[in-house]
């Protein structure tokens, strides 16, 4: 009996095995548990046969041998059952062991895996912090910069103003040491020979570029200060700063006020006075008609500026030696300082003057 009872856990145990492959942790110990409760069990029921041989023994005559060697040979496999079961015992609570060992493992494990999920969340929130700071310090930088541009912006402003100031008080001490500004002093066409030397001209006097420039239309507040550095650079004959500043500022006004306004003639007439004196006489020529076109089409035909223009063309015309192309220009700026100031006015005798030196030229 005992024999059938261990074969039959024998088979318990492998077919169990068999269906451990195949279960999880949890059905496993407690399968285990039932194996160990059922092994106990089988254990108790051994003792007690094996205890109950053994009492059989003790109350049995020596006579009956071969009776005694039956029922030690009995003892003996119950005794190699318990064993057996012994084994099973220590196997299961090994089993026991590992699951529990497991147990604590893959909570260490899941421990690990919240420990590494929030590395991770705080490793991206440390990367957004990080990105945000760049951008915060990039814009710092660049608001760095602005003001560093905006103040050398401010110096040079604060220059050019110590500048126009002393250039305004220059030329207020001169007019009053010789004589009063005239509103559009005519340009001697064309002076001695011994003094006139078309292919190779010295800058125009400062004095005497501004008052060209001047004829007829008053600069504007925005572009004297300009207009005060273009005159002195040009009187120097630093063309290489005051053509520049010229295109800045005829690029600037034409962003902000459009091509057709008197300020954008008022800066072709300044940068033509300057071609002229560099004897870039086609370039100026251009850049006249274009400023007389605009004076026109915004002052009206009859305008004192219109006048002006049409002077400083036949002046250039004259130089070129094209007097007949300047003598129609100067008749009409003749005519229109007649009709605006009279006939007695300076200003037309200067025009006439003019008209004059072109008929003895022709």
């Amino acid at each position: 009996m005992a024999s059938r009872l261990l074969e039959f856990f024998r088979r318990k145990k492998i077919e169990s095995i068999g269906r451990m492959t195949q279960m999880t942790q949890d059905e496993i110990i407690t399968n285990t548990k039932t194996v160990m409760q059922g092994l106990e069990a089988l254990k108790n029921e051994h003792n007690s046969i094996l205890h109950g041989i053994d009492g059989t023994t003790g109350s049995q005559p020596s006579s009956l041998q071969s009776e005694q060697n039956a029922v030690e040979e009995k003892s003996t496999l119950v005794q190699k059952s318990l064993e057996m079961i012994e084994l099973g015992l220590g196997e299961a609570q090994v089993m026991m062991a590992l699951a529990s060992h497991l147990q604590m493992v893959e909570a260490e494990k899941q421990k690990l895996r919240t420990q590494v999920r929030r590395l991770c969340q705080e490793n991206a929130w440390l990367r957004d912090e990080l990105a945000n700071t760049q951008q915060k310090l990039q814009a710092s930088e660049q608001a760095v910069a602005q003001l560093e541009e905006d103040k050398r912006h401010l110096e040079f402003m604060a220059s050019i103003k110590k500048y126009d100031q002393d250039i305004q008080n220059d030329e207020s001490t001169t007019d009053k040491m010789d004589k009063p500004k005239q509103d559009d002093p005519v340009v001697d066409l064309f002076p001695d020979e011994e003094n006139d030397d078309r292919t190779n001209m010295s800058p125009t006097p400062q004095s005497h570029f501004a008052q060209q420039v001047n004829a007829g239309y008053e600069i504007p507040a925005r572009l004297r200060t300009l207009h005060n550095l273009v005159i002195q650079y040009a009187s120097q004959g630093r063309y290489e700063v005051a053509v520049p500043l010229c295109k800045q500022a005829l690029e600037d006004l034409e962003k902000t006020s459009g091509h057709d306004h008197p300020d954008v003639a008022t800066m072709l007439n300044i940068l033509a006075l300057v071609y002229r004196d560099q004897n870039k006489y086609k370039e100026a020529a251009n850049l006249l008609n274009d400023a007389l076109a605009i004076r026109e089409k915004t002052l009206g035909e009859n305008h004192p500026a219109v006048a002006a223009t049409l002077n400083n063309l036949a002046v250039l015309y004259g130089k070129r030696g094209k007097y007949k192309e300047a003598e129609p220009l100067c008749k009409r700026a003749l005519e229109i300082r007649e009709k605006v100031l009279g006939k007695d006015h300076p200003d037309v005798a200067k025009q006439l003057n003019n008209l004059a030196l072109l008929c003895q030229n022709q």
